[in-house]
């Protein structure tokens, strides 16, 4: 949900994940996440590292990897599985459902 809230275009924005974790600071600290320390600076992790393809980190880091993967649809772009970390992100029917709803759901208003 926060990986790519503060990008500023969708060609070259590298700054935007180390935007998207103050932006989670923020929210932590105006009590709209409530996560504990450990998990906080998880999330944060995942966010600011979000595009660098952490494959082998934390289950939360590849969360947030995979969702940025499979997002990939808004850009014409579908994701590669070898590049993916879960076994549900690998999943081709799920693959082709998340490049159609990132490409077609935001021109529908639902994203």
């Amino acid at each position: 949900m926060l990986h790519d809230v503060k990008r500023e275009n969708e060609t070259w924005d590298p700054e935007h994940g180390e935007r998207a974790a103050e932006f989670a600071e923020w929210l932590r600290k105006a009590s709209h996440v409530d996560l504990c320390d450990a998990d906080f600076l998880l999330l944060a992790e995942a966010l600011r590292d979000h595009s660098a393809g952490h494959l082998d980190a934390d289950l939360i880091v590849q969360i947030c990897w995979d969702a940025d993967r499979l997002d990939l649809g808004r850009v014409d772009v579908t994701p590669n599985p070898v590049r993916l970390c879960t076994d549900a992100a690998r999943n081709p029917d799920y693959i082709q459902r998340a490049v159609l709803w990132a490409k077609y759901g935001r021109l529908q208003g639902k994203s």
